[in-house]
């Protein structure tokens, strides 16, 4: 009994080392391709203005993104068109609450309506993106640089709304910080643009 329970033993041993065998190697080439495209997205954002965030916002997509400029510079708008709209909902919110001095009343109408252009914007750039590798290149993706330049202006309009010490207050603080991280996500992505159409020139 004992012999036999020795080989059931042996067995299953070597049937899990056969398995581990077929299965290491695939598991070592996807951590090998899950690396690369890691240092590819840290190499292409430390060509950004904010290469800290750019890295955060987009490393998360490495198994999407892989090392494709293309896919790498789509990602980056989506990741900012998700930001926009967060916060066009979130300056929505604020411009109907109570107690706001009408100058601030009056800066986040206007941010609320530049916020929502600016989503049309990044959306109409997703959208052409996704169609860059057919003809006319150059028309398209000068028509995506184009748009997203036209978001960060619309974001900064925004931010500009609350300048002027008349302004001082925690509104201003709240827009201002939550409009930064934006405007950097939109510069970051713009840059990623250029980069992919640069390769194109």
């Amino acid at each position: 009994m004992g012999a036999s329970k020795a080989k059931s033993f042996a067995t299953t041993l070597l049937f899990f080392l056969a398995i581990a065998s077929y299965t290491s190697p695939s598991s070592a080439l996807r951590d090998l391709a899950s690396g690369a495209s890691t240092e590819f997205i840290r190499t292409s954002c430390s060509k950004t203005s904010y290469p800290q965030l750019c890295f955060s916002s987009l490393s998360s997509h490495a198994a999407a993104i892989q090392t494709s400029p293309q896919i790498l510079a789509s990602t980056a708008l989506d990741v900012t068109l998700n930001d926009a709209c967060s916060a066009s909902a979130m300056m929505a919110n604020l411009s109907r609450s109570q107690g706001l001095k009408p100058r601030e009343a009056a800066a986040m109408q206007d941010c609320v309506e530049e916020l929502s252009d600016a989503v049309d914007e990044l959306r109409r750039s997703i959208a052409e993106m996704k169609d860059t590798k057919g003809r006319d290149f150059e028309r398209k993706i000068s028509d995506v640089q184009t748009w997203v330049s036209a978001a960060l202006t619309d974001q900064d309009t925004c931010s500009d709304g609350f300048a002027g010490k008349s302004m001082d207050g925690k509104v201003k603080t709240v827009v201002r910080a939550r409009i930064v991280t934006l405007s950097h996500l939109t510069s970051n992505a713009l840059a990623l643009i250029n980069a992919y159409a640069s390769l194109h020139g």
